[in-house]
């Protein structure tokens, strides 16, 4: 959780050279552009400002942020909830990306779009929990009460509803299994 401005600081620099690169002017260009790079850094960023101003109790620059980046994920199709996903997300593309307020998800994670990270519709049902280094396919769904190890490779349009605790596996399918282990 980003509680402090160092934190705040550390956590936008390395995620915005995974949206934008670390050459001068490329962020100008994307800017200029208005290319999806760019629109998912700034619904990124404006994540991490909800979640420290939260987490430091300044109410008003929450409610500001959390309504900024509400809009925004309503036009590029993403909902995601404050202080749910650890540090170095990438989203590469926008689009249905749907994670449940009670889901956690570890360091480094990657949503190729259309994902859905939740819960079986019951609110008490409880929700994904995901590890660091995480890839998660296009169109992969996680449902359940579920844990997800470190390391893992989710296959495109795989759904996954029961817990893989091993390390840098690959899972495919419908319902999701094991197809093999990647090593990182």
């Amino acid at each position: 959780m980003i509680k402090s401005k160092k934190d705040l600081t550390e956590v936008l620099k390395k995620e915005k050279i995974l949206y934008l690169g670390n050459r001068r002017g490329s962020g100008i260009k994307l800017f200029i552009l208005k290319d999806h790079d760019y629109l998912l850094w700034k619904y990124v960023r404006l994540l991490r400002l909800t979640e420290y101003h939260f987490n430091c109790r300044h109410m008003i620059r929450y409610w500001i942020n959390q309504r900024k980046k509400n809009i925004l994920g309503a036009k590029l199709g993403i909902t995601l909830w404050k202080n749910v996903v650890d540090e170095g997300l990438k989203i590469w593309h926008y689009g249905s990306i749907i994670v449940n307020a009670n889901a956690k998800i570890g360091k480094n994670c990657q949503l190729h779009g259309n994902n859905c990270i939740g819960n079986k519709g019951d609110f008490d049902a409880g929700a994904p929990t995901i590890g660091d280094n995480v890839d998660i396919g296009v169109g992969a769904k996680i449902i359940g009460n579920i844990y997800i190890a470190d390391n893992v490779i989710i296959g495109a349009n795989a759904v996954v509803t029961k817990s893989c605790h091993e390390k840098g596996a690959v899972l495919v399918g419908v319902p999701a299994h094991i197809v093999g282990s990647e090593q990182k």
